[in-house]
């Protein structure tokens, strides 16, 4: 029975694939990001945003997206409809959504925000030259 319910695990996150693991808030993803020394991504959204919502279910289901994500970014997410928190001067630089913004360890933008949906392999790209330019810059940030 108990290698069955192995079998049904193990098939279930091949079927369904990896998940993007987002940080719990705004606050706590900046703090990890400082400790682990990495980049934000940080993306503004709301559920009902029909660019959004494809976001959600193509690019930020790729599996070579999430890894890369996963392996080397902080990922986080503030909803506007959930009333979540989102710094005043990302805020009023997000002229739409889902706005997606990456930021240094400490929370400073590094970019100015794409806006909209994005396709996975544009979206890829734009995580390879991020990771890049940090990898460069960390020295600065750390100071």
């Amino acid at each position: 029975m108990f290698k069955k319910i192995i079998l049904g695990v193990l098939l279930s996150a091949t079927l369904f694939g990896a998940e993007v693991d987002w940080s719990k808030d705004y606050q706590s993803g900046i703090a990890a990001a400082v400790k682990q020394n990495r980049p934000v991504l940080f993306i503004i959204s709301r559920d009902t945003c029909k660019y959004c919502i494809l976001l959600d279910n193509t690019t930020l289901k790729d599996a070579k997206v999430v890894k890369e994500l996963n392996k080397n970014f902080i990922a986080i997410r503030s909803w506007t409809n959930e009333g979540d928190y989102i710094p005043m001067d990302i805020r009023q630089s997000t002229p739409g959504l889902p706005g997606i913004w990456f930021l240094y360890s400490d929370g400073t933008p590094m970019y100015q925000p794409l806006l909209g949906y994005i396709k996975k392999d544009a979206f890829l790209e734009a995580l390879y030259i991020v990771k890049e330019e940090f990898d460069k810059n960390k020295k600065r940030v750390q100071k």
